[in-house]
């Protein structure tokens, strides 16, 4: 027969693995607001997909540097800029 022994808390577990006896461990952040599109009301992943598609095959077979790449991955920014996302 085996004994199972009760797992250390949280708590046990940071100051035994960071070594400060009387740290206590950072509570959780909240996750960031999902941001989404003025005129369309989506999340910035699910707009301009006809310009993200389009980018996305060219940089996987062409590479990011590659002229016509860079010319979709522009018109997909201004895409998104259109949405009202701020994008660099």
């Amino acid at each position: 027969a085996y004994a199972i022994s009760p797992l250390p808390s949280q708590s046990q577990e940071f100051k035994t693995s960071m070594g400060q006896g009387q740290s206590t461990p950072a509570p959780p952040k909240a996750p960031p607001a999902q941001k989404v599109g003025i005129k369309s009301g989506k999340k910035i992943c699910c707009c301009c997909p006809e310009t993200k598609k389009a980018r996305d095959e060219c940089v996987v077979f062409k590479g990011e540097e590659d002229p016509d790449c860079v010319r979709l991955i522009e018109a997909h920014k201004a895409c998104l800029r259109a949405e009202g996302f701020d994008v660099k």
